[in-house]
Parts: C-alpha cells; sequence; structure tokens
C-alpha cells in the first residue's frame, strides 16, 4: 500500500524497474510477430486482385468486401457444404477419440494382463512415426477393403480414430487416470463393482478434464487436417474447408487470391469459437493430465 507523509511525499509507491519495462516491450514484440500474418490475412481478405499484388501492406486501399460473397458462391452450391463437411468430419473424430483412447487407457492404466508394459511401449512408440508414414499403408488398406471412394467416403478417415490410434490422446489419459487413487476402485470392488463398473462409476466420471482436452486438441487437428483429407476425398461435394481453400488455384493461373482469403478468415472461427468456449477446461485438462513442463 502506498503511505502519505506530513509533508505530502508518497512512500512505498514502486515505479517500473527497467528489467519489467524490457519484458513489457519483447512481450508486445512477440505478441505483434505472432498476430501480423493474422491480421495481414485479414486484411487481405478485403483488398481487390489487382491489389493483393500490389500492396503488402496491412490495410486495403480500397475496400472490397465482395471477396466473401464471391468466394461463398464460387462453386455450384455455396461454401457452407464444405463447412458442413468438416464439422462433421471433427465432430465423429472427436466422438471416437474419446470413446476409444479412453477405454485403451483404462486398460493401460488400470487392468491387469499379459505383456501389458510391452504393449504400452509399442503404443508410445507409435508417437516418433510421422503421421505422413503411414498414410500409404492405411491407403493400400482401405483400398484392398473398397472403402477409398465408397458411398460415405469419410470412413477412411474416421475408423482410425475409433480404433485407440491416437496415442498421445492414449498417454494422456494413462498419466491423468493414474492420478486418481487405487482406492476408489478398492471401494468399488468392495460394494461388487466389476472392472466395467469400476470404469463406469469411477473412473469415468473423473476423467472429465482429460476427455475435454482430448476432445478440443481432437476438433481443432481435424478441422485443420489437409493431407489426409486430401488423400481419401475425391468427390468435390465431399471436400473439406482444408482441401476446398485449394480450389481457388487452379492450373491455368486464374486465381480467386482474394475470395480465397476472405474463406480462409471464416474458416478459422469455428476453431476460435471452439477454443474460446472451451479456454478454461482446457487449461484445466492440461494441469491435470501430466502434461506440465
Amino acid at each position: 500500500m502506498t503511505a502519505v507523509t506530513s509533508t505530502g511525499a508518497r512512500v512505498g509507491a514502486r515505479k517500473p524497474s527497467g528489467r519489467q519495462a524490457l519484458r513489457l516491450i519483447v512481450l508486445i514484440a512477440i505478441v505483434a510477430v505472432v498476430l501480423y500474418p493474422l491480421l495481414w490475412m485479414l486484411g487481405t481478405s478485403v483488398k481487390s486482385q489487382e491489389e493483393i499484388v500490389n500492396n503488402i501492406g496491412l490495410l486495403p486501399e480500397t475496400f472490397t468486401p465482395g471477396n466473401y460473397t464471391d468466394g461463398w458462391r464460387n462453386f455450384d452450391f455455396s461454401f457452407g457444404k464444405f463447412f458442413l463437411n468438416s464439422a462433421m468430419v471433427s465432430l465423429l473424430t472427436v466422438v471416437g477419440n474419446a470413446v476409444s483412447c479412453l477405454l485403451a487407457a483404462y486398460a493401460f492404466a488400470r487392468l491387469r494382463f499379459r505383456l501389458r508394459g510391452v504393449w504400452f511401449a509399442v503404443m508410445i512408440g507409435t508417437l516418433l512415426l510421422p503421421g505422413h508414414v503411414l498414410i500409404v499403408p492405411q491407403y493400400i488398406l482401405f483400398r484392398s477393403l473398397g472403402l477409398v471412394g465408397a458411398d460415405w467416403p469419410y470412413l477412411p478417415l474416421l475408423i482410425p480414430q475409433f480404433l485407440a490410434t491416437e496415442a498421445f490422446f492414449v498417454f494422456l489419459m494413462v498419466q491423468f487416470m493414474r492420478g486418481i487413487p487405487r482406492e476408489l476402485d478398492e471401494a468399488a470392488k468392495i460394494d461388487g463393482a466389476s472392472p466395467f463398473g469400476i470404469f463406469r462409476h469411477v473412473i469415468l466420471p473423473l476423467s472429465r478434464p482429460a476427455l475435454v482436452t482430448t476432445a478440443i486438441f481432437s476438433f481443432i487437428w481435424t478441422w485443420n487436417d489437409f493431407f489426409r483429407q486430401l488423400v481419401f476425398l475425391s468427390n468435390l461435394e465431399d471436400y473439406t474447408v482444408p482441401v476446398a481453400l485449394t480450389l481457388f488455384i487452379d492450373s491455368t493461373s486464374q486465381s480467386a487470391v482474394g475470395p480465397m482469403f476472405a474463406m480462409s478468415v471464416l474458416s478459422l472461427l469455428p476453431v476460435f469459437l471452439f477454443f474460446l468456449a472451451f479456454q478454461r477446461m482446457l487449461v484445466e485438462g492440461i494441469n491435470t493430465s501430466g502434461l506440465k513442463g
């Protein structure tokens, strides 16, 4: 607190030190560097085609909001079709990862079975494999099963998510469950609960932070995924947002760059709103899931 002497001078008021001022300047510079590409994309989305080439500044000289309507109506159907496709794939991926990874984590963290440590080490070892390495074997497998280009083309994207193939989320939930006291399991066993009953009434309610973290990361990663969706989706009406954005640039150099940036801005909104809605739960889940640095 600040005290006032008989002479009227203030005692105890702290002035910002040079180190604090330097830290503030560095933080502002980092924020500016991080936000610059986003602000540039936002400004470019309302520039004309000629100005995009000639004006590299943030603000447009001529405000062109028509890029949004042009981009939304650029195809035979509205761009909202791609948003619906991305939303469906992302939400089903969230459900698949949450259910399958939770069950797999419960087995590794609580159940006793032969070679449990070996299988857990193998699962952790898959984290070292780049995702692109698995694309070709997966494509060959799903093509041999007749799932590539099927009536519902999203099966190759969704089936792995329901088989606990995301080792990161399994590891996250295992770390979280190891922090749940085993005395709760013993108390449930005394009351006659089976392993599934323990999972249903003890582990599942207490795993909410880890589930929320898995859901948020699954949604964001799937919404932004481009390569896997490009490989498995072949029909225009089945495209998701990341793949559809590439259609604005064709081989004849007749590129609609302004509408492309406009749709890119709109594609950020679902991720931003999803993260904003669950930000507090995400922080809580990370802090309680063994991911602290």
